[in-house]
């Protein structure tokens, strides 16, 4: 067994452009200060991190890296959700998604995809410039606009989508391999790989590939009513990453899954900051721990309530209190009375 490392804390939903959110060397002092031991980097705000640099230069990144171990934090891992998610994009999404990438590629779909994939292989080259093994990042979806079928599904449409999602993504997982680096897929609503099947869809169609792996959040599964526990004895070879989230599910006789078009408030599952939700983060932690988990503890602060300052305050202190230093012996090995082959033998009558 391993002890997980942390508290981190995944900066996506802090960074902004007033101090101290507004550049690497002050993000890093606040997230020590608050009692982070790593943080997990968004690849696409620049505000933090120049990814081409990263990706062309290892003393950007000792330097990247050593600013962090300065003010008291270790690099998680780097994240390419938002490129990652155009990758892929149904022609449904084209506008909403398109703020996500370069103004160059706006209004482009084949650009813009072409972008995303660069950033992601960027992201891929910097990850081993840093020493890191994993990257965070979302598959895209093609699927997703037919996830309920009405009308009903034309046979093959749904195999074709994951076709081509795997065609798109196999050169990327190849370049990861070639990186030493993992691509852990959060496994999302919205994106064609949001569950255990479609997961298994995409990974049988990409050959099994060693880099095709799992982020591991429990506050997505809870919102789709799955089992998030046994998730976790199922793909813990694959599960190489981790967000600690907290999720609420309250259905009414009004409103269930899909949530009536409603804010985030005032919708029946809704995330939530550390404890505040249903997530049993003790069996979480357990069964992390006692599947050899060897990464980290991200706190990801999605709450429709709680201020985002005392979200990531409470998660540091929440994490550090549930993660389990593994123990090296047996609570039984006192009453060991030592033994051999031949006692053994004896014991069985054989």
């Amino acid at each position: 067994m391993k002890t997980i490392k942390g508290p981190g804390l995944f900066l996506a939903q802090f960074a902004g452009d007033a101090a101290p959110f507004n550049s690497w060397d002050s993000i890093t002092k606040w997230a020590a200060d608050i009692g982070y031991k790593g943080v997990q980097v968004p690849s696409w705000d620049g505000r933090l991190i120049d990814l081409k640099k990263a990706a062309e230069s290892k003393t950007y990144c000792e330097e990247f890296a050593g600013k962090a171990r300065e003010n008291g934090v270790e690099i998680t891992e780097l994240s390419t959700h938002l490129q990652g998610q155009l990758v892929a994009v149904h022609p449904a999404y084209d506008e909403a998604f398109d703020g996500f990438a370069a103004p160059e590629v706006r209004g482009n779909p084949k650009a813009r995809q072409a972008w995303a994939v660069e950033q992601v292989k960027l992201a891929l080259t910097a990850s081993r410039n840093l020493g890191l093994n994993a990257m965070a990042s979302f598959s895209g979806a093609l699927a997703w606009p037919f996830v309920y079928p009405w009308p009903q599904r034309p046979a093959g449409l749904v195999e074709t989508a994951f076709d081509e999602l795997a065609r798109r993504w196999k050169p990327i997982l190849d370049h990861a391999d070639a990186c030493g680096v993992d691509v852990c897929y959060e496994i999302h609503p919205g994106e064609d790989l949001h569950d255990g099947i479609t997961y298994e869809m995409f990974l049988e169609r990409t050959g099994n590939h060693a880099r095709a792996c799992m982020l591991y959040d429990p506050s997505h599964y809870v919102l789709q009513c799955l089992d998030y526990l046994d998730n976790i004895d199922i793909y813990k070879d694959r599960i190489r990453m981790f967000h600690v989230k907290d999720a609420e599910f309250n259905p009414t006789g009004r409103q269930g899954v899909y949530g009536g078009y409603q804010s985030w408030v005032n919708r029946a599952g809704r995330f939530r900051s550390l404890g505040d939700g249903q997530v049993d983060f003790g069996a979480v932690f357990s069964k992390m721990a006692a599947n050899d988990f060897a990464g980290w503890a991200v706190v990801e602060w999605e709450c429709a309530l709680k201020h985002p300052e005392d979200g990531a305050r409470e998660g540091a202190e929440f994490v550090r209190h549930h993660i389990i230093r593994v123990t090296e012996k047996a609570f039984d090995d006192f009453a060991g009375a030592g033994t051999d082959e031949a006692a053994n033998r004896r014991m069985l009558g054989i």
